[in-house]
């Protein structure tokens, strides 16, 4: 079998640098084009420094006829992008932004929203897929066995906080290394973008109506990694050996995501693809702690776990990192 011919578009930024470090090693992919629209010409590496000695690639227009293409763009521009390229209609589409996540039909396409761990079977069998949010994903981790168990009776609250990389790699005012370091703040409170898709992938994996989230996101003294505080009301008569025991069986076929017994920390995951779930029963509330790393499991790392999928392969085909504990 020849290896997947992969195109990497808008490559330029945090995420983009992350796909070619974990496609550059992966044994069935081969990146043939790299586009951008301010770079051109340009070596991947003197973007991309961390990757010096590790390709020749550079910047240009082309796609070179790949078989799937990965969409590292801003929000709202991955819809432009198919409708000014010429994309063969065999060649499959893994978007990062937000464009297709809540409607995923386009332009004769139809996007599966990509969030492995609740709808692998639909990824196989995927042409297209929108990836999730970070703090989606981290969210989601911690909610899906409740609500494959139709256990959400109640709003949620979360809690969660995230590296400055999740702001992207253009500097602004509240991403300068001068006001996030030794700082903590709130922002979009009540109103964060990845609350829709959290709600509405939620509803259909519990086939109930969209739960209420109040969800406060909090921006952290640190560059990479997602940490999320959450908890409902628990289900009667359940006890806390009750939701181990459903967490274990429901990630008990995933490669990446498990529930630990002891408490979890964010450095357990960083550099990974690896998701971390710790459920705790407190005086009548199901707690539980999640976290991912923002720019793997919760983007590239999980665009190429939906990208093994799609093409057959082991879905930790490529992506076994391991996490810098210290």
């Amino acid at each position: 079998m020849s290896k997947i011919r992969v195109a990497i578009a808008g490559g330029t930024g945090y995420t983009g640098g992350e796909l070619f470090r974990i496609l550059l090693n992966h044994p069935e992919a081969e990146i043939v084009a790299a586009t951008t629209t301010s770079s051109e010409g340009t070596p991947v590496a003197s973007v991309h420094r961390d990757l010096i000695g590790e390709t020749d690639l550079c910047f240009g227009k082309s796609l070179n006829d790949p078989d799937v293409i990965f969409l590292c763009l801003g929000h709202g521009i991955s819809r432009e992008f198919v409708d000014t390229h010429d994309i063969k209609p065999e060649c499959r589409i893994i978007d990062l932004g937000n464009d297709f996540r809540l409607d995923g039909n386009y332009a004769g396409r139809s996007f599966v929203y990509g969030l492995c761990e609740s709808a692998r079977e639909d990824i196989r069998k995927a042409h297209d897929v929108a990836n999730p949010g970070c703090f989606a994903t981290a969210i989601q981790l911690a909610l899906l066995p409740l609500a494959a168990a139709g256990l959400i009776s109640d709003e949620i609250h979360v809690t969660a906080v995230t590296g400055s990389t999740g702001a992207g790699k253009k500097p602004v005012e509240t991403t300068h290394f001068s006001y996030r370091s030794d700082n903590i703040s709130i922002y979009k409170l009540f109103s964060h973008q990845h609350l829709a898709e959290i709600r509405q992938n939620i509803a259909r994996v519990s086939n109930a109506a969209e739960p209420k989230v109040n969800f406060v996101p909090l921006r952290g003294d640190f560059a990479r990694g997602i940490f999320a505080s959450v908890y409902t009301k628990a289900a009667e008569g359940m006890s806390q050996e009750d939701y181990q025991k459903l967490y274990e069986e429901y990630y008990a076929a995933s490669p990446f995501v498990f529930h630990s017994a002891q408490g979890i920390s964010m450095k357990e995951v960083v550099n990974t693809n690896k998701g971390l779930v710790h459920v705790e029963l407190h005086d009548g509330y199901v707690h539980i702690a999640s976290a991912i790393d923002n720019l793997v499991k919760g983007a590239a790392g999980q665009a190429v776990q939906n990208m093994n999928l799609m093409f057959g392969l082991p879905e930790d085909c490529g992506l076994r990192l391991k996490p810098s504990a210290f």
